[in-house]
């Protein structure tokens, strides 16, 4: 292998010690926070101000402050739902699928992807609960025993198959967030002084960094992978059922839960990169978060889109093939009739955006790949959109037809959902390490041996 090329594999540059990347990693916590940070965090914490404020208005008059109508039932409220469980599935795949599979270029970005699942979830679980209408009563979803009845939950729905896989998901991935992180809290005890160091000192469990210690966490983390592995090709599968199990045009199709999985990763990814371009300039972590990590989730988000371009493709064709003229209606009326913007919007931005990706120049410029996330994110929220909404407008009464228009309660609630989601993550980035410590450790003590074995 040539110098360049082995250079270009580097996942940790610069070849600090051990303990430079404690004390880098560790700046952004120890430091104040800069003027880039504190205007990120007013702008959320604004938008988030926003949410709440549209929220208790909607609790206050109901969602007929919305747009919806009896033709159109889910609007932005599912669709922004959707959205964010596939947002939190990148995480997870980061963190358990590629932990099982021993990739290395994992370890400098996980802790954020996982940050981000647990944030994500928050925001997905928000919008099905404004949703009910009567938010307060949301604890009739769970199967407990009542005046009602034995159990007065409908276990063939496929909205209640979502309580229990979100909650199951955001379970397991807090417990596996928070495990990870607990050797770098005792880094951070061992570094800390006063109330942080106490509170450091509660949430490290007594770590010790024994070997027996050691070997009993990977024995854990492993664990924690394996269960959390299976959870997310389930949670968007079930989320899927919500239109799969249906007969309305548009969603009653068997391709369904290959394609939201399929989609969740490829937008997931794409807000992992978004953030982490940011995060990576905003603290100075560009030795850790290097050209290498972005360039593989670049043809992770390459390979994905293909994949989502292949399941239009491949519902155009069942539209048309099928000879099921209320199908192919569905799909004609998406690309030509009201809304066909947002169709060719979702298109441009999932579709041809993501082939840029075959160069790798552009796999290693900063601007395209942020722009580029940008954009698929914006694709994939859009595809929601039209899944829902097109599929909804027009049904088999032409005398119900309608259009729907978001109302700005509406637009408001899902930037306040942002709001909410960049907040949680400027606090986390502020009181945890957004880079595990041990694992660039181990990462930079085999790329040292590796660079020694080829001398």
């Amino acid at each position: 292998m040539s110098a360049a090329a082995h250079h270009a594999e580097e996942l940790v540059l610069g070849k600090p010690s051990f303990g430079q990347v404690t004390a880098e990693i560790a700046a952004p916590m120890e430091r104040r926070p800069g003027a880039f940070w504190l205007l990120a965090f007013l702008a959320a914490f604004s938008a988030l101000v926003l949410g709440v404020v549209l929220i208790g208005h909607t609790m206050w008059k109901g969602i007929g402050v919305w747009g919806l109508n009896r033709t159109v039932g889910w609007g932005y409220d599912i669709t922004n739902f959707v959205f964010w469980v596939g947002i939190g599935h990148a995480g997870t795949l980061i963190s358990a699928i590629l932990l099982l599979f021993r990739q290395r270029w994992r370890t400098s970005i996980a802790r954020a992807a996982e940050a981000m699942t647990i944030f994500a979830v928050m925001c997905a679980a928000l919008f099905p609960l404004i949703h009910m209408g009567r938010p307060w009563l949301a604890f009739w979803v769970f199967p407990y025993p009542n005046t009602r009845g034995p159990i007065a939950v409908n276990f063939r729905s496929p909205l209640l198959w979502d309580v229990f896989a979100i909650s199951t998901y955001f379970t397991v991935s807090l417990v596996f967030w928070y495990v990870g992180m607990i050797p770098d809290l005792a880094t951070m005890r061992d570094r800390a002084r006063g109330l942080r160091k106490r509170l450091y000192a509660f949430f490290a469990l007594g770590w010790d960094g024994g070997t027996r210690t050691w070997q009993r966490y990977e024995k854990a983390c492993l664990l924690l992978a394996g269960l959390a592995t299976p959870l997310v090709v389930s949670v968007h599968t079930i989320v899927s059922f919500d239109f799969a199990t249906s007969v309305i045009p548009g969603w009653h199709t068997t391709i369904f839960p290959p394609y939201f999985v399929a989609g969740a990763v490829f937008s997931g990814f794409a807000m992992v990169i978004t953030l982490l371009l940011l995060t990576r300039k905003a603290l100075d972590l560009e030795k850790y978060i290097t050209d290498t990590h972005f360039e593989k989730m670049a043809k992770v988000l390459l390979t994905t889109g293909m994949i989502v371009g292949f399941a239009y493709a491949t519902e155009l064709f069942i539209a048309f093939y099928s000879a099921n003229r209320y199908e192919r209606f569905t799909f004609e009326n998406r690309a030509f009739g009201p809304y066909a913007w947002a169709y060719w919007t979702m298109v441009t931005c999932n579709v041809v955006v993501p082939q840029v990706f075959w160069w790798k120049r552009a796999r290693r410029s900063a601007f395209l790949l942020f722009v580029a996330s940008c954009l698929v994110n914006v694709g994939m929220w859009f595809e929601r959109f039209n899944i829902i909404v097109t599929s909804l407008h027009r049904d088999y009464l032409t005398s119900s037809w309608t259009y729907y228009r978001p109302t700005l309660v509406e637009v408001g609630i899902l930037l306040g959902s942002f709001g909410l989601f960049f907040t949680c993550f400027l606090i986390f980035v502020r009181v945890a390490p957004v880079v595990a410590f041990h694992e660039v450790k181990l990462t930079l003590a085999e790329q040292k041996e590796t660079a020694h074995a080829s001398h």
